[in-house]
């Protein structure tokens, strides 16, 4: 049941801590009894304050300091004491407090981007409604004819019915020339019409590029799918949008997840055309998030270490000016996805046939283990960290051969907090590696659930043992990983508290039914941890936030409810009224604000 907090006075839609920047402040260097004899900018009483810590008590109230960081935390009457005059008050009426939301893995430009075409919403087609749909979007859009591109987001990649492929010859059956590219809501896949493929020059002796597949169909030609890297032969020919408009629309997005308490986001793959957009939306005040960027490495950059320092140090000083970033992560691709038909993960064992028997494929590796220890050892030395998507048990063996690789090798080190991203399927035999490693596990449990893609699109393909072994958060928890939490956001909408419900009952708000919790659900507490605390430890922000203890930075969120105790599915239930970054409101809801 929810509850609405009351206020002294309503928060100001602007900082409620003058003159601080809501990004750059750093844990307080002040005595503790220099602490008490501040008064606080904002103190929220009558809570429930999770603060994260090791520590299972729950405190009753919070004090934030004009510095933008945590005063004190401890029972009402006590933290009241920081009230002063002017101090803005909130009676939670028995809410939950806690640490604002640390994303470990999105792609939150993406999301702004993705915005400015029209989609499909992931939805299931006939090839009959698909082309409809398509229709329309081309009858709103006339004034692109003959030669604009139509760009449509968010197709759902297994949305056709069974039996059916994508291939050119759909797309090319609507009522227009025009170039024609449909965005896989996966973001591995893309789909082409003819006019696409041809500007592209992609005909049936065109070579995969490294890490992505050109599909062909029976004739040798090819069908229109695109698969991973091979997509860059079409889209980086689709005109890029608007500046001011690209920049508005990722202002939306930010300003969307500030609203949904996050506080902190790993943007999973950022290029130089992204950091111009965070460059832009800090000089326009429009940055309410801490970002960090994860610089992604392409296949040629992965096989040339040397080259890839140098890029990712080249990045760095152009724009380590840029307030909110936080510079020090790369990104490589291992594999790609698992889901029936693109089937780019790469898997120990082969993908099963429609009869029920291993085909032979065994899905995509982009880098092997060489390749990524030699990578690894390199940054390593230089004080950078590696995030590597990995899907498959095959990718995430790689990965963690290669990341033990360079722990064995001269110059590598301990301590990078390396991570490994998705781990839908992780051998049993690699489980107790993370631990022994020191690799986080960034998980995307909202996936976690019984639905078309898990189901009709993968259970028939992978067989029901390895079905089981799906998403193994408690698997991986038992044998001492640290496991932290991402949205994959816009691939999943953002929905943080979504992600916290689904990791501990594998079923959530759009789950047809629970997905082996009797296997691999973990607890309402170390799903919280996941991803708050957990988060940050894996982007090396510990120092910094994930906790509400005192001196750390104040980003933090109020809800309308209690979710520390109570039905898990209320927790998904449950609804942001303030966010803070650093002690500064980027979201009031009863102010009607969102900063």
């Amino acid at each position: 049941m929810s509850t609405r907090p009351s206020r002294r006075r309503l928060l100001a839609s602007t900082a409620a801590v003058a003159g601080v920047s809501a990004l750059a402040v750093g844990p307080a260097a002040t005595s503790e009894a220099t602490t008490r004899r501040r008064s606080a900018a904002l103190v929220i009483h009558n809570a429930r304050v999770w603060t994260g810590s090791r520590r299972t008590d729950i405190d009753e109230a919070i004090a934030v300091g004009r510095d933008g960081t945590v005063l004190a935390t401890g029972p009402s009457g006590v933290v009241r004491r920081f009230a002063g005059r002017d101090t803005q008050t909130v009676d939670a009426r028995g809410a939950t407090v806690m640490s604002g939301f640390i994303d470990g893995h999105a792609h939150p430009t993406g999301a702004g981007s993705r915005s400015l075409n029209p989609s499909l919403h992931h939805a299931t087609h006939t090839v009959a409604e698909l082309q409809e749909t398509l229709r329309g979007f081309l009858s709103a859009s006339t004034d692109q004819e003959p030669d604009g591109w139509l760009v449509v987001e968010e197709w759902n990649t297994v949305g056709l019915p069974a039996g059916t492929q994508p291939h050119h010859r759909i797309l090319d059956a609507l009522p227009t020339r025009r170039p024609i590219a449909l965005i896989g809501g996966d973001g591995h896949n893309t789909w082409a019409n003819q006019r696409a493929l041809g500007l592209a020059g992609i005909t049936a002796r065109t070579p995969n590029p490294a890490g992505g597949e050109i599909v062909h169909d029976a004739d040798g030609e090819p069908t229109g799918l695109l698969k991973d890297d091979a997509a860059h032969l079409v889209r980086r020919l689709i005109p890029e949008p608007d500046e001011a408009a690209l920049l508005d629309a990722c202002a939306k997005a930010l300003a969307g997840a500030a609203a949904r308490g996050v506080t902190t986001f790993m943007d999973a793959r950022v290029d130089a055309a992204r950091l111009d957009i965070y460059a832009g939306l800090a000089r326009s005040g429009r940055l309410p998030q801490r970002i960090v960027p994860a610089l992604w490495l392409d296949t040629d950059l992965v096989k040339d270490p040397r080259t890839a320092l140098d890029h990712l140090r080249a990045l760095r000083e152009k724009y380590r000016g840029v307030p909110g970033l936080r510079f020090g992560t790369a990104k490589v691709f291992l594999d790609g996805v698992i889901e029936h038909p693109a089937q780019t993960a790469a898997l120990l064992e082969p993908y099963l046939g429609d009869d029920g028997k291993p085909t032979g494929e065994r899905g995509d590796l982009y880098a092997d283990s060489a390749e990524l220890g030699a990578l690894t050892t390199v940054l390593d030395r230089a004080g950078w960290q590696l995030h590597t998507h990995a899907i498959g048990d095959r990718a995430v063996r790689t990965a963690l051969d290669g990341y033990e690789l360079a722990m064995r090798t001269e110059g590598g080190r301990r301590g990078s907090r390396h991570s490994i991203a998705h781990l839908e399927l992780v051998h049993p035999d690699d489980y107790a590696r993370f631990a022994r490693l020191g690799v986080v596990a960034c998980m995307q449990l909202q996936w976690a659930v019984r639905n078309e893609w898990t189901m009709r699109s993968l259970l028939p393909y992978i067989g029901a043992d390895r079905h089981r072994r799906l998403y193994p958060a408690r698997s991986l928890q038992r044998h001492g990983a640290t496991l932290s939490g991402g949205s994959d956001w816009p691939v999943d909408p953002l929905s943080p508290l979504n992600q916290i419900r689904t990791a501990v009952d594998r079923h959530g708000e759009a789950g047809e039914d629970s997905l082996h919790p009797e296997l691999e659900s973990i607890s309402r507490t170390a799903s919280l941890r996941m991803h708050t605390a957990a988060s940050s430890y894996q982007l090396r922000l510990e120092h910094l936030t994930g906790t509400l203890t005192p001196g750390k930075a104040a980003d933090l969120v109020l809800l309308d409810r209690d979710i520390t105790r109570g039905p898990v599915k209320e927790i998904s239930e449950a609804k942001v009224r303030l966010t803070l970054a650093a002690g500064t409101p980027v979201h009031d809801a009863d102010a009607g604000t969102a900063t």
